[in-house]
């Protein structure tokens, strides 16, 4: 990887931004210029067809045919859900088994194509919204523990999570982000970054104010990250870094609350490995 140049220097030339950055898999970006996930909320929403559910719409792929003219470094997609019920909001793109389709693979291999028109390295963003989920959408979403989420946040509320059996942390999380993760790479994406910041799902796990579990999951701050590490470890059996597929993060370092002094809202964007 590029040596971080000038770190204390109180001027940093702008030249740096023009670096390649070498991943130590052997992908490379083309400058250090990234465009970052945001939330478009442009993708269809029908929960009663499963089929035409989170399909990117041409509003989305507009856009992006747009920043894959940018000549970035890196383009990050917004939140790209794993659970067709646990969403950050109506309009989310997904991917999920139940609604796989040739049309959905075509959207979203088309929307890596745009992406890296001009050189620049797609990275799809994996989320999942867990007790963030509207209560119209959802009034009993999944979570780490069963403690609800009160905000007047864009005027949303949301219902009572459901704790998440130590099974179910398999079945209704890790299974789908490796999903999701082998769906990106075989639509064309270099990568994918995980959404553990933001109060969404994986956070909920880390953070000691959501995560009251007393089994494998809870407790420790080991216990708390381990699935995350469950995730990482299942998408590189699928996907190994010989493929030169990216896997990355999204994790915070405060959160400004009484029981969050090492997670929080400070983005840290970390690729691996």
């Amino acid at each position: 990887m590029s040596l971080r140049r000038f770190q204390n220097a109180s001027t940093i030339p702008s030249e740096i931004l023009g670096d390649h950055l070498k991943f130590r898999n052997g992908r490379e970006t083309q400058n250090r210029f990234l465009k970052a996930a945001l939330t478009e909320i442009l993708s269809t929403y029908s929960l009663e067809e499963p089929k035409k559910h989170g399909l990117p719409t041409e509003s989305i792929l507009n856009i992006y045919d747009k920043w894959g003219n940018g000549k970035f470094g890196m383009i990050l997609t917004s939140n790209v859900l794993v659970d067709p019920n646990n969403l950050e909001a109506a309009g989310n793109a997904i991917i999920f088994q139940e609604g796989e389709s040739l049309e959905r693979r075509a959207l979203f291999s088309h929307w890596a194509k745009l992406m890296k028109k001009d050189g620049a390295l797609a990275v799809m963003q994996l989320s999942h919204a867990g007790r963030q989920t509207p209560e119209f959408v959802n009034p009993t979403p999944w979570s780490a523990s069963d403690i609800q989420l009160v905000s007047a946040a864009r005027n949303t509320t949301y219902g009572k999570p459901k704790a998440l059996t130590t099974e179910q942390v398999k079945t209704e999380v890790v299974d789908r982000f490796v999903y999701a993760a082998k769906y990106a790479y075989e639509c064309g994406f270099d990568g994918v970054q995980l959404h553990g910041a933001h109060g969404y799902l994986l956070s909920q796990f880390t953070s000691p104010t959501t995560n009251k579990r007393t089994d494998k999951y809870g407790g420790t701050i080991e216990n708390r990250q381990r699935i995350i590490l469950e995730i990482y470890d299942a998408i590189r059996a699928e996907i190994p870094p010989s493929t030169g597929f990216l896997v990355g993060i999204k994790t915070n370092s405060v959160e400004f609350q009484a029981e969050r002094n090492n997670i929080g809202r400070c983005n840290r964007n970390v690729y691996s490995l």
